[in-house]
C-alpha cells in the first residue's frame, strides 16, 4: 500500500505523518518532512501510533442499554428523545458535549444542529478545559480569537518565555524547534512554572512562580519596562486603546508573584534586552480561576512594547488538542455562535440567514462546568457526549458521575466500548477512530491539515458527522444536513466564514468555498491569517485597535484543613485518559503509575517515603497515589498526573479532587491550584502481577495496570487477606513462600509451558524488579522454576535501568555507563553513541540531567 499523508491525533502541534499499512491494522509511521509544523520530526506518541490502531476494546456496533441493536433503532431513539425533550421542556433542556478530538467537519455539523435547528447554545467542548481562557483573552485584546504567531517565530526570536508549559514533555516537536533556535541563534529561554520540570532544568532562567502568581509577575514586568522607558507609546497611540487609569493601576512585584527578587531582576534584564520576544503559554496559565487575566497580562506586555505582529515576537497560546482550534473556528463552544461570531442581534441574524434555519441560539449556552451542574439539577435532561470522557476529565469528577447517573437520557459516541463515561450511556454509538476518519484539523499556528483514511471502517462504525447528520434527518431537518461527504461540509463551513464578513474577521476561508472533491482530497497544509495576522497593526475590534486590559491578581485565602496546593498535568508519553496511549507497551514504560510528587520537607512532615503510598484529600474527594519525593516541587505544592481512569486503576484519580471553581470570564476550570492535604498510607501488603490477560481484581486499597509486551503489569496494595486464586489463570503452578518476611511468589505456566502469569507479594520485604519477569510473557525461551520465582535469570544479563528514551528503548543505566566509559560530554554525543534523544527529543532534558550528575566535580575534603 502507498503511504498516506495525514496528521497526528495528539497535541495541537499538528504534526504531519506518513503512514503505510503493512498488515491487518498494522502501520509503519514516519514524520512528513514536507509538513510545515514538524518538517519530519515526531514525538514518542506520534512515533508509536502503530501500537494503538488495533481493535482491542473498540465499540463496533450500536448499543441500547448494553445490548447490540441496528443503527436505525439507535438513531431513532436519540432523535426521538431529543425531539420529545425539546417539545416538553424547551431547547435549553438538551445539550451536546463534544471534543477537540473531533474533526472540523464533525464539529461544524454538531454546532449547526444545536444552534441553528435546536435553537440552543448548549454545545460545549472539552477544549473548555484547556484553552478557553486563551480564547477569552484573545477576544478581549484583539476582538477575535486569533493566535498572532507562527512556529517560525520561535526560530527568529532572541528570547522565549515559556509560561505554564512543560514543553519538552507536552509539545516535544516545538521543544526541538526551541533547541534549534538556542543552538543556531543563541536564543535565551526562561521557564515560568511553579515546578522545576525537565523543561525548566534546561532553561537559562527558571522562575518558580507561586501558583497563580503569573499576573503579578507580568504586571511587574510591564511596570519595569515602563520605568525603563521601553513602552512604545507611539504604537499604542496608533494601534491600541489603553484605559485611562491603566498605568496608575498597574501593580505587581516579585513578592506578590512568590518569586525571588534576584530572579525577577534577572528576568527584567533579559526582557529589556530582547525586543524580539515570544511568550508561549499553555495549560499552566489557562487552567486557573484567573486564566483569562493571565493571558491578558501576557498580551499587555507584548502590545505595550510593540512585540507583536513582527517576526520573532508575540504572545503564543499553544493548544493541547489536535483540533481544539478547529472547534473554536466553527463555533463549537457555548460562548460563541459560529465562525468567530458572538451573539449580537446582527451576528445571530447573519448565522440564521446563512443556515436558512428555523431558529437561532440568541445567547451563550452552558459552559462545561455549568452544563454538568444543570444536568445534576435536572434542568438539562438529555445529553449527547461525543469523543470525550468527562467522567474522568472534568473537575470534581464524582459530581459529574452523579449528574450522568441522574440524567434522563445519555447518548455517547465513542471509539471505545468501555470508558468511565460509556458506563452511564443509554445509547452507545460507534464512531471512527484516527486512521479511519477523513477530514481536517487546525493546529496551534492556524494551519489546516488533512486527516485521511488509512483503514476501512471496522464493524459498523460511522464518521461522527454522519451520525449527527442522520440524527438531524430523523429530527426533521434532512434538507439542511444533506451532505455527501466531508468535502461538502468543508465547502459550507468555508462559505460561512466569508458570509457578510467584509473584513470584520481574520477568519475567512471563503476562497475555498468552491473547492472540488479532488482538491479537498489533495489538500496541502495551509495557514489562514498568514504568518503574522496582525502585521499591519489592524485588529478585529470595530475600531481596528487592540485593547490593553487592566488585570489584578485575585485574593487567595488559606484553608488550614487543606494547607497544600495541588497541581496537575500530563505525563510525557501518555494522552488524556489513556484510551489510546494506554494500549501501547512502549508508551507505558516512562511512568507506569500515577505518582504524587512531593517536596522532601512536606513528605518528612507527613511521614511519607519515596515509593510508598499517600492519600490525597480535598473537599471534593480522596485518591491514593504512589509517592515520588522530589526537590523539583516547591514546598507546600504537590503534583499528580490526570490520566488514570476506572479502566486503568483504583488509584491516581486526580480529577476527583479539584473543585468546580472556574475563571469568571472563560468558564475554564481551575485545575492547577486546588486546596489539598495528603497523608502517608501504610498498606499491610504490596504486590505486583504480570499476566497475559487483564486480571479480574477484587476491591483493593490500590491497584493500577499498565500495558507491557504480551500482557499487563498490575501493581497492587491492600489490607487483610487477598484472594490469590481469583487473580491467576489456570495452568501449571510454581510457588515459593517465605513466612518470615511474609513473601509469596507464584508463577503459572500455560499449556504451551510458557509463562502465563506471575504474582509477587510481600508484607515486609522488598519486591523484585519487574522488567525481566514481565519480558517472560513474550520470551521464546522456557525459563526454569527458580528463575521465574526469583524474577531474574540464572545468568544475569545487562540491566538497562528505567527506560529514558522510549523511541530507541534506551535505559538510564545504559546511558550512565556510556557516559562514564566513553567520556561522553554532551546530549549530542550520547545520541551519536546510543541514538537516545535523536528522534522526538522529549528525553533530551533527562539525558542532560544524567550528564550533569555524572560530570559533577567531586568536592575536595576539608583540611
Amino acid at each position: 500500500m502507498t503511504e498516506v499523508c495525514t496528521t497526528c491525533p495528539y497535541c495541537g502541534v499538528g504534526c504531519g505523518i506518513r503512514a503505510k499499512a503493512t498488515g491487518d491494522r498494522e502501520l509503519e509511521i514516519r514524520g512528513d518532512k514536507c509538513h510545515p509544523a514538524n518538517q519530519g520530526r515526531l514525538c514518542s506518541k506520534g512515533t508509536h501510533l502503530g501500537e494503538t490502531v488495533g481493535l482491542e476494546g473498540r465499540l463496533l456496533y450500536p448499543e441500547i442499554n448494553g445490548q447490540r441493536v441496528d443503527w436505525d433503532d439507535a438513531l431513532a431513539l436519540v432523535a426521538n428523545r431529543f425531539v420529545d425533550t425539546i417539545a416538553e421542556h424547551g431547547p435549553d433542556s438538551v445539550a451536546f458535549y463534544v471534543s477537540g478530538q473531533l474533526l472540523t467537519e464533525d464539529y461544524y455539523v454538531a454546532n449547526k444542529l444545536m444552534k441553528g435547528f435546536i435553537g440552543s447554545a448548549n454545545i460545549d467542548t472539552n477544549s473548555r478545559l484547556c484553552m478557553a481562557s486563551a480564547v477569552a483573552a484573545h477576544n478581549r485584546a484583539f476582538g477575535e480569537d486569533v493566535v498572532p504567531c507562527s512556529y517560525d517565530d520561535l526560530e527568529q526570536t532572541d528570547l522565549i518565555l515559556l509560561v505554564g508549559s512543560n514543553t519538552a514533555w507536552c509539545h516535544p516537536v516545538i521543544w526541538q524547534r526551541i533547541e534549534k533556535a538556542r543552538t543556531k541563534r543563541g536564543t535565551k529561554l526562561v521557564v515560568i512554572d511553579p515546578r522545576r520540570t525537565e523543561t525548566a532544568e534546561c532553561a537559562d532562567l527558571h522562575i518558580a512562580v507561586a501558583p497563580d502568581g503569573d499576573i503579578a509577575l507580568f504586571n511587574g514586568l510591564l511596570a519595569d519596562m515602563h520605568t525603563r522607558g521601553l513602552v512604545d507609546f507611539d504604537y499604542l497611540e496608533r494601534h491600541a486603546k489603553v484605559p485611562e487609569d491603566f498605568w496608575s493601576k498597574l501593580s505587581g512585584s516579585a513578592g506578590e508573584a512568590g518569586v525571588d527578587q534576584a530572579d525577577f531582576i534577572a528576568l527584567g534584564e533579559m526582557v529589556a534586552a530582547a525586543p524580539k520576544m515570544v511568550t508561549l503559554f499553555s495549560q499552566g496559565a489557562n487552567q486557573s480561576l484567573c486564566g483569562t487575566d493571565k493571558g491578558n497580562a501576557i498580551i499587555n506586555l507584548h502590545l505595550a512594547t510593540d512585540r507583536i505582529g513582527k517576526p520573532g515576537a508575540g504572545p503564543f497560546s499553544i493548544t493541547g488538542q489536535p483540533n481544539a482550534m478547529g472547534g473554536r473556528e466553527v463555533g463549537g463552544l457555548a460562548s460563541m455562535l459560529a465562525v468567530h461570531m458572538g451573539f449580537s442581534p446582527e451576528e445571530c441574524a447573519t448565522a440564521q440567514a446563512f443556515w436558512n434555519s428555523p431558529v437561532i441560539a440568541s445567547k451563550p449556552g452552558k459552559k462545561a462546568v455549568d452544563m454538568f451542574r444543570a444536568i445534576h439539577d435536572g434542568s438539562i435532561k438529555a445529553i449527547w457526549i461525543m469523543a470525550t470522557n468527562p467522567a474522568v476529565s472534568m473537575p470534581d469528577a464524582g459530581f459529574v458521575r452523579e449528574a450522568l447517573d441522574r440524567c434522563e437520557f445519555v447518548a455517547v459516541s465513542d471509539v471505545m466500548a468501555d470508558t468511565d463515561t460509556t458506563a452511564f450511556a443509554d445509547v452507545k454509538l460507534p464512531a471512527l477512530a484516527w486512521g479511519e476518519k477523513d477530514g481536517t484539523v487546525t493546529n496551534s499556528e492556524r494551519v489546516i491539515s488533512r486527516q485521511r483514511t488509512i483503514f476501512d471502517a471496522p464493524g459498523e462504525a460511522k464518521a461522527d458527522w454522519q451520525i449527527i447528520q442522520q440524527v438531524a434527518q430523523r429530527m426533521g431537518h434532512g434538507a439542511a444536513f444533506d451532505f455527501d461527504g466531508p468535502a461538502d461540509i468543508f465547502r459550507e463551513y468555508a462559505a460561512q466564514t466569508g458570509y457578510r464578513n467584509e473584513g470584520k474577521r481574520v477568519l475567512d476561508l471563503s476562497q475555498w468555498s468552491a473547492i472540488s472533491d479532488q482538491q479537498y482530497d489533495d489538500w496541502e497544509a495551509w495557514q489562514w491569517g498568514g504568518v503574522s495576522p496582525f502585521a499591519n497593526g489592524n485588529y478585529s475590534h470595530p475600531d481596528r485597535r487592540a485593547k490593553l486590559v487592566s488585570v489584578e491578581t485575585p485574593p487567595q485565602s488559606a484553608n488550614p484543613d487543606y494547607p497544600l496546593r495541588l497541581n496537575s498535568g500530563r505525563y510525557r508519553d501518555q494522552w488524556h485518559t489513556m484510551t489510546r496511549t494506554g494500549l501501547s507497551p512502549r508508551l507505558s514504560q516512562h511512568r507506569r503509575e500515577p505518582l504524587l510528587e512531593v517536596n522532601p520537607d512536606d513528605a518528612a512532615l507527613r511521614g511519607m517515603v519515596d515509593g510508598g503510598f499517600a492519600r490525597v484529600r480535598t473537599a471534593q474527594g480522596i485518591s491514593i497515589f504512589r509517592v515520588a519525593i522530589s526537590d523539583a516541587q516547591r514546598r507546600g505544592d504537590i503534583y499528580a498526573p490526570m490520566h488514570w481512569t476506572d479502566q486503568m486503576g483504583s488509584g491516581g484519580r486526580m480529577n476527583m479532587l479539584p473543585d468546580q471553581t472556574t475563571d469568571p470570564v472563560s468558564g475554564q476550570p481551575a485545575f492547577k491550584n486546588s486546596a489539598a492535604e495528603a497523608e502517608a498510607v501504610l498498606p499491610e501488603w504490596r504486590a505486583f502481577l504480570v499476566s497475559r490477560e487483564r486480571a479480574i481484581l477484587p476491591p483493593l486499597l490500590y491497584w493500577t495496570s499498565s500495558r507491557i509486551a504480551g500482557g499487563w503489569l498490575t501493581e497492587l496494595a491492600g489490607n487483610g487477606a487477598i484472594d490469590v486464586e481469583a487473580m491467576l489463570p489456570e495452568g501449571e503452578r510454581l510457588e515459593a513462600v517465605d513466612m518470615k518476611r511474609g513473601m509469596r511468589r507464584i508463577a503459572v505456566r500455560g499449556a504451551d509451558h510458557k509463562l502465563a502469569a506471575a504474582l509477587f507479594l510481600t508484607r515486609a520485604g522488598e519486591l523484585p524488579k519487574r522488567d525481566w519477569i514481565a519480558s517472560q510473557l513474550v520470551s521464546e525461551e522456557l525459563s526454569d522454576a527458580p528463575a521465574l520465582l526469583a524474577a531474574r535469570p540464572r545468568l544475569a544479563g545487562p540491566d538497562k535501568g528505567p527506560i529514558v528514551c522510549v523511541c530507541f528503548d534506551v535505559g538510564e543505566k545504559q546511558i550512565c555507563s556510556a557516559i562514564a566509559e566513553r567520556n561522553l560530554l554532551s546530549v549530542e554525543a550520547v545520541g551519536d553513541d546510543l541514538s537516545a534523544g535523536t528522534n522526538c527529543g522529549s528525553c533530551r532534558p533527562a539525558i542532560a540531567r544524567l550528564l550533569a550528575a555524572q560530570h559533577e566535580p567531586e568536592l575536595e575534603a576539608a583540611e
